[in-house]
């Protein structure tokens, strides 16, 4: 059995159908982790100059905080984008879609006036749910 079942009441309308849904269910008895905002900095404290290179970069920062609780990108019921700059939207799309294409998560995407720091252009958040016992990884 799913730790999470889709709901869309309303068909998603494209460009986004396939990509997320109106409502995430979680099962009760699922594990439920609440990832906080990743930035595009690497764990040396490298941060790429653009949008694409730290969208991936917090992309794989949120993988990395899912592989450490046993779960992967499969488990997101729950995204949320801050950005920037409204210009960067398009390429947000396409660089999710490399991570987390037909999964589905329930999402909201916000533009901000800024991050913590200048520098940052985007920062996401997610919330996965998974069925199975966690092996914690520290």
């Amino acid at each position: 059995m799913p730790a999470s079942i889709r709901h869309d009441p309303v068909p998603v309308r494209e460009p986004y159908h396939g990509i997320y849904a109106h409502g995430v269910e979680s099962r009760a008895g699922s594990r439920v982790l609440h990832v906080s905002g990743q930035i595009g900095e690497t764990p040396e404290g490298v941060l790429p100059p653009d949008f694409r290179g730290q969208c991936r970069q917090a992309m794989r920062n949120v993988g990395s905080v899912l592989k450490a609780a046993n779960m992967d990108f499969a488990d997101i019921v729950k995204m949320s984008f801050y950005l920037t700059r409204r210009e960067d939207m398009t390429a947000l799309v396409e660089v999710r879609n490399e991570f987390v294409k037909g999964v589905r998560p329930a999402v909201t995407t916000l533009f901000v006036a800024g991050l913590v720091s200048p520098d940052w252009l985007v920062e996401i958040e997610v919330v996965a749910c998974a069925a199975e016992r966690a092996t914690a990884v520290t």
